[in-house]
């Protein structure tokens, strides 16, 4: 009995580790395997990879910034694009279907965005559903059915993964132009963000001035920021007004309200909250000390709300403090403004309507405009400035600043020590001994 039980417990054994030797051969034969599968199905397209930002499609008056998967609808996917509105009436999305081995043609629909602000060229969502048993991590646009593949340029389908917020909150800076140097204001938001809790910035870039560009690069390498090459002029007149009426050309201040919404999908699966604003902007608390304890009292009110529209109050830079603490001489040697200068600010009037800039949970929004969601999801709340608002400090005329009544706030003083401290780390590293 006991040479039988041996036997059998013997055979047992064999039998298990023989499964077990078996199973790891064939995974190590899969993950040796793996890199030319992912080879064979790229080589699929037979196209060109698009690296770049923008790129144009030809005969189309096209151009397509990324596609993104939107899981929020069955298995849309939607490509933040820049079309001209009136033209460009069919596209097409191209799927590469990697399990099947077939390329899938979809009509797509074309959802121009709301605001156009007559301008010929407009964001747009080219939308078309993933067909059903396709694989595809990549597309392409084109515009008919029909087509030769090897010359499209493809695209990888973004935000596929699962949902993993890296983030609490992410900024994002509309696009810089106009060899854009103004290095001091650009270092005091920086920190200021980071002061208030921001894990990442999202810059558009179109151009700067070398001596930002140096800027950029040490926040780059710090980890903060995160910059997006915009080479728009190279495809489009650009106005550098917010409206046809203003400045005519193909579409409206760099391109802006596609930059947006681009960083919005960007971050809709890596960030719990985006803010969407321009370098000259910054969301101030009152009486909070960063963004997580004023969104908390916030959410108190309207538990439920994933979108936050704020005040925008303008402070001119040409209306100077008094105040001598913080008119920092070693700072004058940097070009720029110092925002701790400025203090005066517009009249809070509730009831003129006046522009707003917004904080957004992604999965709350759809489509976004500069100053209002065009499309989302669940309540919107609107903050009072009793609470935070938006320090916009930038030039104004002396001719509109006569036609406005100003007030003085200090809100920003409340970080002064903070934001000098910092500020002058950073100037040091950058500049010592202001050799700029």
């Amino acid at each position: 009995m006991p040479t039988i039980y041996f036997l059998r417990t013997f055979f047992v054994v064999m039998v298990f580790a023989s499964i077990l030797w078996l199973l790891s051969f064939y995974w190590l034969k899969f993950m040796e395997n793996e890199p030319r599968r992912r080879k064979v199905s790229l080589a699929l397209c037979r196209g060109q990879i698009a690296r770049g930002s923008i790129t144009p499609l030809e005969n189309t008056r096209t151009f397509i910034i990324a596609p993104y998967f939107d899981r929020r609808f069955r298995n849309l996917t939607r490509v933040i694009s820049i079309i001209h509105h009136k033209d460009v009436k069919e596209l097409y999305c191209w799927f590469c279907c990697q399990s099947s081995g077939n390329i899938s043609v979809i009509r797509a629909g074309i959802d121009v965005l709301g605001d156009r602000f007559g301008f010929p060229y407009s964001a747009a969502n080219l939308l078309c559903e993933i067909p059903q048993n396709c694989n595809a991590q990549y597309m392409s646009i084109h515009w008919a059915k029909q087509g030769n593949f090897n010359q499209m340029p493809w695209f990888e389908i973004r935000n596929q993964e699962t949902w993993n917020p890296s983030s609490e909150f992410t900024v994002c800076i509309s696009p810089l132009f106009g060899n854009y140097n103004n290095v001091l204001q650009f270092i005091q938001s920086i920190e200021m963000y980071k002061i208030l809790g921001v894990q990442e910035i999202m810059i558009y870039k179109t151009n700067c001035s070398q001596l930002l560009e140096k800027v950029l690069a040490y926040y780059i390498n710090e980890g903060t920021v995160q910059t997006i090459s915009w080479p728009i002029t190279s495809f489009l007149n650009v106005s550098p007004a917010s409206h046809f009426s203003k400045m005519k050309g193909d579409i409206g201040y760099y391109g802006q309200l596609t930059a947006l919404n681009d960083c919005l999908y960007r971050n809709m699966l890596k960030s719990k909250f985006v803010l969407l604003n321009d370098i000259d902007e910054i969301l101030l608390p009152k009486d909070f000390l960063n963004w997580t304890t004023m969104l908390r009292k916030i959410k108190a009110s309207s538990p439920h709300a994933g979108i936050f529209l704020f005040e925008n109050f303008v402070f001119p830079t040409s209306i100077f403090t008094s105040n001598s603490k913080y008119n920092i001489s070693s700072w004058r040697v940097y070009p720029g403004v110092n925002i701790l200068q400025h203090v005066y600010r517009e009249v809070y009037q509730p009831w003129k309507y006046k522009p707003k800039k917004m904080m957004v949970s992604p999965f709350n929004v759809i489509q976004i405009s500069v100053h209002r969601v065009l499309r989302g999801f669940g309540p919107q709340f609107h903050v009072s400035p009793d609470l935070a608002f938006f320090y916009h400090c930038r030039y104004v005329h002396p001719r509109d600043i006569s036609q406005k009544l100003l007030v003085r706030d200090h809100t920003i003083w409340q970080f002064g020590p903070s934001l000098v401290k910092k500020v002058n780390q950073v100037v040091q590293k950058l500049f010592p001994q202001n050799g700029i």
